[in-house]
């Protein structure tokens, strides 16, 4: 049985097994497309977010188990998504895994702002999962 932790729903099976929340925040819609994909072939729920203010939004609705947070979007950057998010009480320790095609360029700057740890694009499909896992478990 599978049942999310935030909605309740269960759905087949006999033993109760919590879904992780992942929270895909990315501009390009083929980057959030492949990251759900890889993520909910391994069990997690997936709430996408195509800029930072979507996201804070979204993190403050029904906050996730975890935020994959693009550093280069629109209306807001994920830097001050992530600065916005920190500032909840309710959300401030909801690991935040910034994803940069940047190279070292934003880590220092992800990190001051409350990101827990750095993610090259393109992502490696391989590593996502037990990367998510790692911050969740």
């Amino acid at each position: 049985m599978f049942a999310s932790r935030h909605s309740g729903t269960t759905c087949g099976g006999s033993h109760s097994i919590m879904r992780r929340r992942v929270l895909v925040a990315d501009d390009f819609e083929d980057t959030r497309r492949l990251t759900r994909l890889i993520l909910e072939k391994n069990g997690f729920e997936v709430e996408e977010a195509s800029d930072g203010y979507e996201a804070v939004k979204k993190a403050v609705k029904h906050p996730p188990d975890i935020i994959l947070m693009d550093l280069a979007m629109p209306v807001m950057d994920g830097i001050q998504a992530t600065q916005a998010i920190r500032r909840h009480y309710d959300l401030s320790e909801i690991p935040i895994l910034a994803v940069t095609a940047y190279g070292d360029f934003y880590n220092e700057r992800a990190r001051d702002a409350g990101c827990n740890d750095v993610i090259q694009k393109p992502i490696n499909i391989s590593e996502l999962d037990p990367i998510v896992n790692q911050y969740i478990n």
